[in-house]
């Protein structure tokens, strides 16, 4: 009997579990809320794009979480004992990279730095670099537009160069003071694996392909002269990133002896390299070829792989596609949105001013309405739009409104608007022959709203399953973790053996499928015209559609 430690970075919280390699079993989980800022998030209130987290929190996170994991699986299993741990795996959510000393330090945690925001981890939702981020893109349009063709053609303000690039803009001390910077899901495993070097820390082809315009075909990541079109520090800065990145087959070190004593746990075993939370999630929700993986959280991440034996197509506006990004073998392709429960968490909590009971309670009365009643409908750019127009400049829109609106019918249409962006995303991928035979979701929105999940199916004609575990980027990070320990050959038989799904399922209601369609169809009026597709749109006839739509 073995067993491997998932640990997930998420946006507001980092959690831990124990997992039994033999069937996936969890059994141990424990949460820890980031302190700092609000709700783990440090925040200017004089820019709503800026979002920053203090690396101390992770550090601090980590140690008791896994402490905790490991205490309530001695409490559920007898069987379960601590040297029996085999390996761990980490995930987080990214780009979020974090400015570190020459040792490896954040300089966060440095006594001359740590109040100043820039010296913190750049959260992923940090947007204060849109500018940065399209000049990146004109300059690659002209010189180098190979980098663009595998990120979907644009590159975004949520990603590691154009951060770093507007640090330096904004605070030249902090960039001076930073010998290297890296991303969370590889910090974390170099601090556990007792790495003090940026050098020597272990590059996942994760963030580095996705994020860090970082292919073999051009020898890694973007070459000096191209980096010094945007600032020479910036090429001067590539000496001291990284020259290869792996995939989830490598390992990211040995867990030290200081980090396994203060677990008691065994000194010396794998730490599988870093990926981004979604991409060890699809893992979780046992990804193959053919399988569109959607985890739905404060923002949704869309995962799927082809057989890198296949040719795979360049597909405009999507996040990336690159190999091993999720599983050795493959292409891991991903899209998403950048927000779907921050949308509701803003109308709930900010604008009503209510709490989890508010949720529930607007949950039950939108239950209640049929597919085009309110007469409402909502573009689901809140925070900005990743897939498939990657722009952070757009906004959320919601039309329709009139004086007899309620908050229900408010709530269900932004539901309405994240299923009609989570469709967007599906056709451009099936544009691409990217094959879709089923649909896996995962998170806590997933497994707890079924009105929400049942519109998805609505409105995307596609069925809808949830994955067996609630912890499926967790769950991912622990499978990743048996297999470079040797429980199981490789991820094929991994996940087999430790994935699964819920038995519930979601299937399309024709009915209201009929109905969504033609809301689908103003929707993507609305999206091609706002978002610049097609700017000369007359849009005269979608409040009117809408009304008709309503009183039919």
């Amino acid at each position: 009997m073995s067993y491997t430690i998932g640990i997930d970075y998420g946006t507001n919280s980092v959690r831990a579990i124990v997992v039994r390699t033999s069937d996936g079993a969890e059994l141990g989980t424990a949460i820890f809320d980031y302190p700092s800022g609000h709700q783990g998030i440090l925040l200017d209130p004089n820019d709503h794009n800026l979002a920053r987290q203090h690396p101390g929190d992770y550090l601090q996170g980590v140690e008791k979480t896994v402490t905790e994991a490991i205490a309530q699986a001695e409490n559920e299993d007898s069987a379960f004992s601590r040297e029996q741990i085999i390996g761990l795996g980490v995930d987080s959510t990214g780009s979020s990279p974090i400015p570190v000393d020459a040792q490896n330090t954040p300089l966060a945690l440095k006594p001359e730095f740590q109040d100043n925001l820039s010296a913190q981890c750049w959260l992923w939702k940090d947007h204060t670099s849109i500018e940065e981020a399209e000049i990146i893109t004109q300059l690659a349009v002209e010189h180098r537009p190979q980098y663009l063709a595998k990120i979907g053609g644009i590159y975004s303000s949520e990603w590691f160069w154009a951060k770093l690039w507007k640090c330096l803009k904004v605070d030249p001390s902090v960039f001076e003071a930073a010998h290297s910077w890296v991303e969370l899901c590889d910090f974390i495993p170099a601090t556990l694996a007792g790495i003090t070097e940026p050098s020597e820390v272990v590059r996942g082809i994760c963030a580095a392909g996705h994020k860090a315009l970082y292919a073999p075909d051009w020898n890694g990541l973007p070459d000096k002269e191209f980096l010094s079109l945007l600032d020479p520090k910036l090429a001067d800065l590539r000496d001291r990133l990284y020259e290869e990145a792996h995939d989830a087959s490598a390992t990211a070190g040995q867990l030290s002896e200081e980090w396994a004593a203060k677990w008691g746990i065994p000194a010396g075993i794998p730490i599988a390299v870093g990926e981004f939370d979604v991409h060890y999630g699809a893992i979780g929700c046992g990804v193959e070829e053919g399988t569109l993986v959607k985890v739905i959280g404060t923002s949704t991440c869309d995962c799927g792989v082809v057989s890198a034996d296949s040719e795979v197509a360049d597909i405009p506006g999507i996040c990336g596609i690159v190999k091993g990004a999720i599983l050795p073998g493959y292409y891991g392709i991903e899209a998403g949105q950048s927000a779907v429960g921050d949308i509701f968490k803003w109308f709930v909590e900010g604008v009503c001013q209510g709490n989890d009971a508010l949720h529930g309670e607007l949950t039950q009365e939108a239950a209640q309405l049929s597919p085009g009643q309110s007469g409402l409908l909502a573009l689901d750019w809140n925070n900005g739009n990743r897939t498939i127009l990657v722009d952070q400049r757009l906004t959320g829109t919601l039309l329709g409104q009139t004086l007899y609106t309620t908050r229900a019918e408010i709530y269900r249409a932004l539901i309405e608007g994240t299923a009609f962006g989570a469709r967007t995303i599906i056709e451009r991928l099936k544009e691409h022959q990217v094959p879709i035979n089923r649909i896996v979701c995962s998170g806590g929105i997933a497994e707890k709203n079924a009105m929400l999940m049942q519109i998805y199916a609505d409105v995307t004609g596609c069925e809808m399953r949830v994955s067996r575990s609630s912890q499926s980027c967790a769950l991912g990070s622990a499978i990743a973790a048996s297999v470079i320990a040797g429980a199981h050959a490789d991820f094929d038989g991994a996940r087999v053996a430790m994935t699964g799904l819920k038995e519930v399922t979601y299937t399309p209601n024709p009915e209201s499928q009929k109905i969504y369609d033609q809301i689908y169809s103003l929707y993507r009026q609305l999206h091609d015209s706002l978002g610049g597709v097609n700017e000369s749109a007359n849009l005269g006839n979608v409040m009117k559609d809408l009304l008709a739509l309503k009183h039919s």
